[in-house]
């Protein structure tokens, strides 16, 4: 599957290739036999594919677990596929060898989505913000690297003498812009973002995603950007990939999910925003759960909760397919004319 990003001809940064990711979440050998029980494998990410252009922010968005964290996760090694292929500026991540695994690890950061977790409570700013930089040998000399830690801090809009606290000194909202400093310290092109800011305020999440977007400009940054906020999705994004029990079911532009989504599945997630408008417009809110990913529905994982599903639905699981201008989409009743716009 190609992007439509491909065909205008932006070059691809990250290309990920039928990625599948399988947890074995058996109970414990002896147990199973003595209850002979069989092993239980846990499909979180199931035949995902995509491309991210050089510039570009590409969102995930979904449910609780659909698999968008652990997409986040595979790009950037926390977790190795189980099959398929993950491409960063055309190299193979599962192939490389240990002089350009570092130095193609480097090109790419992740931003997490607790700040109050993801510092070092015993470590100063300072430290925190360095540790790329020393660990990656960037730069060797103690006065440069201190001078790359306050440039780092006033970048992000801190203080310099920010570097001599520790983090919960700090608020939120200066948490974040902390680890946003230490993703940016190996100057990397690539930045993975999962839910950077789900855990604050509502003023303050204005305030970083500002910042993210300044700092991609500037930069020149490639975003993955995960969240389930579709608002924030609106402010950041390019494109959009709505995922569903592990598989992507609709891939298209900003614009086209928010003005004329495709996917059933995308259609409720959209008519589920509060209508601050007061629109009137008619509007079918999700129905029913997410169903076990340990025992998912056959065909389309999505027909026990989707108001258009038929036999097919029940029986053949869909492809990703184009659905419009460049737009695609995994569904039965889009690809027969069934839905209406």
């Amino acid at each position: 599957m190609s992007d439509a990003n491909a065909r205008h001809g932006r070059p691809a940064l990250v290309q990920a290739e039928s990625i599948g990711k399988v947890f074995d979440v058996s109970a414990p050998w002896l147990n199973r036999v003595l209850e002979r029980r069989p092993r239980q494998l846990l499909h979180a990410v199931d035949d995902v594919s995509f491309q991210i252009s050089r510039g570009e922010t590409l969102a995930l968005v979904g449910e609780s677990g659909c698999g968008k964290s652990t997409v986040a996760r595979m790009l950037v090694g926390l977790y190795r596929p189980s099959r398929g292929v993950i491409r960063f500026d055309g190299h193979d991540l599962a192939g490389l060898s240990r002089s350009d695994g570092p130095r193609l690890r480097r090109r790419m950061q992740m931003i997490f989505q607790d700040p109050y977790a993801s510092l070092n409570p015993r470590w100063k700013v300072a430290d925190i913000v360095a540790e790329p930089i020393r660990v990656r040998r960037l730069l060797t000399d103690q006065g440069a690297v201190r001078t790359r830690v306050e440039d780092l801090l006033r970048h992000v809009g801190l203080a310099a003498a920010d570097a001599e606290k520790f983090p919960h000194q700090f608020s939120g909202g200066q948490r974040q812009r902390v680890s946003i400093a230490r993703a940016l310290a190996s100057a990397p092109e690539f930045l993975v973002c999962d839910e950077p800011t789900s855990a604050l305020d509502v003023s303050v999440q204005a305030q970083v995603l500002n910042l993210m977007r300044d700092l991609q400009r500037e930069n020149h940054l490639t975003y993955l950007f995960i969240s389930h906020n579709l608002a924030v999705v609106h402010h950041v994004s390019d494109r959009v990939g709505v995922m569903y029990l592990g598989r992507i079911v609709e891939l298209a532009p900003k614009q086209a999910i928010f003005e004329r989504p495709r996917h059933p599945y995308t259609r409720m997630l959209l008519d589920a925003i509060p209508d601050i408008k007061m629109t009137g417009k008619s509007r079918t809110p999700v129905g029913g759960e997410v169903p076990n990913p340990l025992n998912p529905p056959t065909g389309c994982a999505f027909h026990p909760r989707c108001p258009y599903a038929d036999t097919r639905c029940r029986r053949e699981r869909p492809d990703l397919k184009p659905a419009g201008p460049g737009s695609l989409a995994a569904c039965h009743a889009v690809q027969e004319g069934r839905l209406a716009d």
